[in-house]
């Protein structure tokens, strides 16, 4: 069956994508999706005073602002309707995810199939909106803090702010989930990948310039090309790297006659918590420079200016916790979203098991053995992927958008979405093929 599907896909050319009518649709709707999220990203809040704004926010562009805002596709700094992003969305699955670890109920549900994931879906829903309220009204709360941000401060421009800003997030929900069953790919992940995508260019412009204006040396500017692609080397390697676990299944007796045992394969991935824990170990380490550049720097103690400042970009202190993070989150994350014992028990439902092992609780360790040791690579993998472009960043001053969290995103989103259009294309020629027996099988009749 490997065999087949592998030389179904080494068979694909331009005329199989000309003739697959369905996909060529998929990725029209994509397209427009997205474009359709670039545009909402320039539409400004209501009350906000735009040049006031952007003077505001290029103080606070290093701290978590700067993140939210490559994940939003430049949104926040022009603070427009989608400036939330899809980010209440993200963390409201992982509560979600979380919960059904130690809800009873919830993890009752998450084995129900289908109808189970409607419900848990719906519950995502119902936790973005709370998320969305808090966030927006949060932020509309800091806008009118500053000065001369809002033309018209009050109740009215709080409620038109939580409103604007939970309908962008919500459309961006919706338009994702629309992506996800109409378009190709994840849409929620390309959303995130469209956003960085488009601010991609202007960073390498920056750096060029940087190299014009002699701030940077031009075999630097070299170093850090020849980097990049070898971390996108490395991020492609590591991300289509598995353990797969022999799985073999008894002899059946179908009646009169007896069927040979099949074999499969359980694949592991190395990089299970995939881009979470560098988001999740950014997110919480940049929160306290972010709050103590909004807030007054002379009314804070000294010890918190010391924190603040062993906490910025490049500094051992940073690199140490963001490291340490990063690797709590891989195991965390990853536990959340593989269960051994459930992997287990659902083999021996089925018949099967690992050779050696005996089903059951036996076969549970084992895997988690097997994965904790595979993490513990993939974390490291994270570390470096990670920590190496902050170094840069830090060193070089090159713009943001070049750090590890972005290519592993944008590395990773392309990797899957090329892996579904694949798909496509293996099924619409293996359609064909079926087809063309079948129409033999006719005249041959005849």
């Amino acid at each position: 069956m490997a065999s087949a599907a592998e030389q179904l896909a080494s068979n694909l050319n331009f005329s199989t994508f000309a003739k697959a009518e369905d996909l060529k649709k998929r990725l029209w709707f994509t397209l427009g999706a997205l474009l359709v999220y670039r545009l909402g990203t320039y539409i400004p809040l209501p009350g906000l005073n735009p040049d006031a704004f952007a003077q505001a926010f290029q103080g606070q562009s290093g701290g978590i602002l700067g993140l939210f805002n490559m994940f939003s596709g430049g949104a926040v700094e022009r603070m427009a309707i989608f400036a939330l992003g899809i980010m209440p969305y993200i963390s409201a699955s992982i509560i979600v995810q979380l919960m059904t670890s130690v809800v009873p109920a919830l993890e009752q549900l998450k084995k129900e199939g289908e109808q189970g994931r409607k419900i848990i879906n719906q519950y995502t829903r119902y936790g973005t909106v709370l998320l969305g309220v808090m966030q927006a009204y949060g932020i509309a709360v800091g806008l009118e803090s500053g000065n001369g941000l809002v033309n018209d401060p009050g109740w009215f421009f709080r409620i038109s702010t939580v409103i604007s800003l939970l309908g962008g997030t919500m459309f961006l929900m919706w338009l994702g989930e629309q992506i996800t069953s109409r378009g190709i790919g994840n849409g929620i992940s390309l959303i995130i990948f469209a956003g960085i995508v488009a601010h991609l260019p202007t960073a390498l412009a920056g750096t060029l310039e940087l190299g014009r204006t002699g701030a940077l040396s031009t075999p630097l500017i070299l170093a850090i090309i020849v980097m990049i692609v070898a971390v996108i080397a490395l991020i492609v390697f590591v991300e289509r790297a598995q353990r797969r676990l022999l799985i073999q299944y008894p002899k059946r007796q179908v009646g009169n006659r007896m069927f040979q045992g099949d074999t499969s394969h359980l694949p592991l991935k190395l990089n299970t918590a995939g881009v979470i824990p560098a988001i999740f170990a950014s997110s919480l380490l940049l929160l306290p420079a972010t709050l103590a550049g909004f807030a007054n720097t002379a009314a804070l103690p000294g010890w918190a200016t010391s924190i603040v400042s062993a906490l910025g970009h490049g500094q051992p202190l940073y690199m140490v916790l963001y490291g340490g993070m990063i690797a709590f989150f891989a195991f965390f994350y990853t536990a959340i979203v593989f269960n051994p014992k459930d992997t287990a028990d659902n083999l021996k439902k089925h018949g099967g098991f690992i050779p050696g092992i005996r089903p059951g609780e036996r076969t549970a360790e084992y895997i988690d053995y097997v994965l904790t040791r595979i993490t513990v690579l993939g974390a490291i993998y994270l570390i470096f992927v990670c920590i190496l472009p902050e170094i840069l960043i830090a060193q070089t001053g090159v713009p943001f958008y070049l750090g590890g969290t972005s290519l592993l995103i944008v590395v990773s989103v392309t990797l899957d979405t090329v892996a579904q259009i694949q798909g496509h294309l293996i099924a619409q020629q293996y359609e064909g093929l079926i087809k063309k027996s079948k129409l033999r099988g006719g005249k041959r009749g005849r």
